[in-house]
């Protein structure tokens, strides 16, 4: 489903990304961890075209990430996301789902079974000036979802949830996985990715530590926090 093989990525003499190798398997749920900077929205940049490595090469979807049909299965929800403040969150949906040429109908009925999946039923026609951080966060969500894509690639869903939000949208991921779709997300919430991931990797400065299942990396008494710290500080 992804495939990273000796990607690099430099912004002059600064490798934002270097010599990275890894790939997740059709139907896994993937957390690409680190601290700030460490080249995890670089990666994920790469993989949707949004720029281009330096060395190496990304595939999605069995094809090269610069290929815009890798991207016509894939979702995806951008850390910090935004909606215009004058439209509400139906209205986003719908011209979300303009964009990929579905009937009204369609729209409406993809718009309206979102809407229950994001638990956002009786805001949806209210204007996103009036939302919290975590209401556009939970619409961006659903954005993504438009389509019914085969591969989600998120970047901290749940920014700016409070707990219940934060489990509402982790049930959600974990439904969407038993429904067999593909999911890469980023996260500094270490506790859920522990929960809900098959897989993870961690990279700093750029460079992949490790690669392993969440079960080999958390073991012996150790938390994922413990196992991140450990990698992280050497």
């Amino acid at each position: 489903m992804i495939e990273l093989n000796a990607v690099t990525k430099r912004y002059g003499s600064l490798a934002a990304v270097d010599n990275v190798s890894f790939s997740v398997k059709a139907g896994e749920y993937f957390a690409l961890l680190g601290p700030n900077g460490a080249g995890k929205t670089t990666i994920v940049k790469m993989l949707l075209d949004f720029t281009q490595p330096t060395a190496g090469s990304l595939s999605v979807n069995g094809l090269p990430s610069k290929h815009a049909a890798s991207r016509t299965a894939v979702g995806y929800l951008a850390e910090n996301y935004h909606i215009p403040p004058y439209l509400s969150g139906w209205q986003y949906l719908q011209r979300c789902a303009e964009l990929l040429d579905m009937s009204r109908s369609e729209a409406t009925d993809q718009c309206r079974r979102i809407v229950e999946l994001i638990g956002m039923q009786g805001r949806e026609h209210t204007k996103a000036n009036t939302y919290s951080k975590g209401m556009i966060q939970r619409f961006g969500l659903g954005a993504a979802l438009i389509g019914n894509p085969k591969l989600l690639i998120l970047d901290e869903p749940t920014s700016g949830l409070d707990p219940i939000g934060i489990r509402e949208i982790r049930q959600l991921l974990e439904s969407l996985k038993k429904q067999g779709m593909t999911i890469f997300l980023n996260s500094h919430l270490l506790s859920e990715v522990e929960k809900i991931c098959d897989n993870a990797a961690i990279i700093n400065c750029g460079r992949l530590l490790v690669k392993d299942t969440i079960s080999a990396l958390v073991k012996d008494g150790d938390t994922l926090e413990d196992v991140f710290v450990r990698f992280v500080k050497g």
